[in-house]
């Protein structure tokens, strides 16, 4: 069961293209976050 809970929490909720982020990994939508953070 613990094995299942992290692969949902570390690989698929990271990974897996959400609609709201623009169909974006929630792992690149926040790298390019921050890049543009940066880059102001």
């Amino acid at each position: 069961m613990q094995e299942i809970a992290e692969y949902i929490e570390i690989y698929y909720n990271r990974q897996r293209k959400r609609e709201t982020l623009g169909h974006l990994s929630l792992a690149i939508f926040i790298q390019r976050y921050y890049a543009n953070i940066l880059d102001a």
